[in-house]
């Protein structure tokens, strides 16, 4: 299977701007089965002001997220795994969501265990869904998910899809040791979008 990861540059409410430069980056790349986003990517993580407040960005899962999302995963014929801010009634989650070449969603996973900061977000009620693409056992975590995700006796896919806006504050990367012992322990690949 042929996997991408795009990692975007740190831009606040320039949902516009960022699905434009997601669609330059896969008409210039090779051909993929999957792509996948970092968390919170599209409409930002945190403010200039260090604001982590993200309900106004908030949609429904059929919003205009979705649609962009589909119109990738049709344009270039692979599953398309993004993050949304989803807004169910009052609540509002932290989700990736997984959408097909024909706009089948294959999954939406919010996530269950949202970074101290993300006051803004109910946690997800289900954890890390598993499903199959392209004969691939894959499932789902985002960002602070990974800690978590370690304490299972065992995860049950082929490939984890880790979506994060990790951002260490010194020159380690924290991301990497937890990602290895996650591959090596259930031995499975890992593939990373970052955002920072």
């Amino acid at each position: 299977m042929r996997l991408t990861a795009l990692q975007l540059p740190a831009r606040w409410n320039q949902a516009a701007a960022q699905l434009a430069y997601v669609e330059a980056l896969l008409e210039g790349g090779p051909k993929t089965d999957l792509v996948l986003l970092p968390e919170a990517s599209v409409t930002g993580y945190v403010s200039p002001e260090s604001d982590f407040e993200l309900t106004p960005f908030a949609e429904d899962l059929n919003g205009p997220t979705r649609a962009a999302y589909a119109h990738f995963a049709k344009r270039f014929d692979c599953l398309f795994v993004g993050p949304l801010i989803e807004r169910e009634g009052t609540k509002c989650f932290n989700a990736l969501i997984a959408l097909q070449p024909d706009g089948a969603l294959l999954f939406r996973y919010r996530k269950k265990h949202p970074w101290y900061p993300e006051t803004w977000a109910t946690a997800g009620d289900a954890w890390c869904p598993t499903m199959t693409w392209r004969g691939v056992r894959v499932t789902a975590a985002i960002c602070f998910d990974i800690h978590f995700l370690l304490q299972e006796p065992r995860v049950d896919a082929d490939l984890v899809l880790f979506s994060s806006a990790w951002v260490d504050d010194d020159e380690r990367d924290a991301r990497t040791p937890l990602l290895e012992q996650l591959a090596r322990k259930n031995q499975l690949s890992v593939l990373n979008a970052n955002w920072g």
